[in-house]
């Protein structure tokens, strides 16, 4: 004999309908976003979601972004693998740190479309300079006319081979110690080398950011299949007991940590 279905009582079914809208606007809002499919299976936040009223309104209240920079992170958020780009947020608090140390020359490794290199280009001088890696030539030449638009163009010295290479071209060129900002924003596999490099090229009171530290919650515990959580979680490890560096790790993004050379 069939059961009859358990009724449920009027604030249960609206808990229920309102879960499955929410579910389904979130789903709606993240595809909308073309995000890879990786992206999607380790996606967290710690924290309020991105369209939550409060979170709009601290936005709403903090965010200043230069026109051609707001026309860049859009432009970037339609690309491929867009949405794992640095955040505005993220973006204006290294271009205010960068202002507060009166900051001169910049490194940002990844460049894709040029967000955070222009973002850091803005907070520079007339005579600032960001050298900034990429690898593929395509993503930088989508931005580089938002760069012009700006008036930035000028300043940002695009370096098109592997990090790696640009940073020891850096060294090897003497510029140990000359650098006041970088940023590391690019493969996993390698953030342990980026890290020991940019803390060289880096002065003392130099400040270094490293984005995607959480790497959505795989660096809890890292799967076989995941080998780049582990890097990061391995990198992170590092950090913490790196007696060279004063440290804050911040839930903005994905996980931003901020190592302050000492």
């Amino acid at each position: 004999m069939l059961q009859p279905a358990p009724r449920l009582s009027v604030p249960a079914a609206l808990a229920l309908g309102s879960a499955a809208l929410g579910a389904a606007f979130a789903t709606g809002l993240f595809l909308g976003r073309r995000c890879p499919p990786w992206r999607s299976r380790r996606e967290k936040r710690l924290l309020p979601a991105e369209d939550s009223p409060l979170w709009r309104y601290l936005l709403s209240r903090s965010l200043r972004e230069h026109p051609a920079l707001r026309s860049l992170r859009l432009l970037t958020l339609e690309q491929p693998q867009g949405c794992s780009m640095m955040t505005s947020e993220q973006a204006q608090l290294l271009a205010n740190l960068a202002r507060l140390i009166k900051a001169e020359k910049a490194l940002d490794l990844g460049t894709f479309t040029g967000y955070s290199a222009l973002a850091l280009a803005l907070a520079l001088p007339p005579a600032g300079r960001v050298v900034t890696c990429e690898v593929n030539p395509g993503p930088p030449e989508l931005g580089r006319p938002l760069w012009r638009q700006a008036g930035e163009e000028h300043k940002i010295d695009l370096r098109l081979k592997p990090a790696l290479q640009t940073l020891d071209e850096l060294l090897a060129a003497g510029e140990a110690g000359t650098f006041d900002v970088a940023v590391v924003d690019a493969d996993k596999e390698n953030c342990t080398a980026y890290y020991e490099r940019c803390l060289q090229l880096l002065r003392p009171g130099g400040v270094l950011a490293i984005l995607s530290v959480l790497w959505g919650g795989e660096v809890l515990q890292p799967q076989p299949r995941d080998p780049d959580a582990q890097c990061v979680r391995n990198l992170n490890e590092r950090i913490l007991r790196d007696a060279r560096v004063h440290i804050s790790l911040l839930p903005l993004g994905d996980g931003l940590t901020l190592a302050f050379k000492i």
